[in-house]
């Protein structure tokens, strides 16, 4: 049962599904997540719309409430999830 069924799907809405998220320095991310969460600790280099890299140390349980077009692989230590 899902008691949010009946509510439309907003920017602020938490993810409903999620996937592994491969760095990759020249693919974009095939889905494009509400939020990124951290596994593993270390560096994240995350590509915004606009195409400006930057990066974010992160810690294992941390959540990036950023929706990333690419994850690049260069400069990424982290192990990231793709929440949407």
């Amino acid at each position: 049962m899902d008691p949010f069924a009946s509510f439309a799907s907003t920017p602020l809405t938490v993810g409903k599904h999620h996937f592994a998220v491969t760095p990759d320095d020249g693919a974009d991310l095939p889905i494009r997540p509400r939020a990124l969460y951290c596994a593993v600790d270390g560096n994240v280099v995350l590509t915004d719309e606009d195409g400006v890299d930057l990066t974010y140390p992160v810690v294992a349980g941390q959540v990036l409430e950023f929706s990333p077009i690419r994850v690049k692989a260069t400069g990424t230590t982290a192990t990231v999830i793709g929440w949407w």
